[in-house]
């Protein structure tokens, strides 16, 4: 595979997740704004439409190479923080579906 590959984050935030969500997701787009091969990192809020994901995290990466350097630099820079992803998504009810995408070439 060849080009750009997007990793994307969909979260179904309860309105009383919302800050603590939100904090810790701007703390690790700091890190991942700084990692090589990051073209770059957006979080966004629903603001209408019936969709049941209402914050979704999109970070553009400059190929598979990079992506994988990032997802083995970000755990360990979690396990330096003592900071649990899954345990911070469970704690406070959070639903994610999280996954790689391609550009649809042709």
């Amino acid at each position: 595979m060849s080009g750009s590959l997007y990793r994307i984050d969909k979260f179904s935030v309860p309105a009383a997740a919302r800050d603590e969500f939100l904090v810790n997701v701007r703390r690790m787009e700091r890190i991942l704004n700084g990692l090589d091969g990051c073209l770059g990192h957006r979080i966004l809020e629903q603001v209408s439409g019936p969709g049941e994901f209402n914050v979704v995290t999109i970070a553009e990466w400059e190929n598979e190479n990079a992506l994988a350097k990032a997802r083995d630099t970000m755990a360990e820079v979690q396990a330096a923080m003592n900071f649990d992803p899954k345990e911070l998504i469970a704690r406070l009810g959070i639903r994610a579906d999280i996954a790689n995408y391609a550009e649809v070439s042709g």
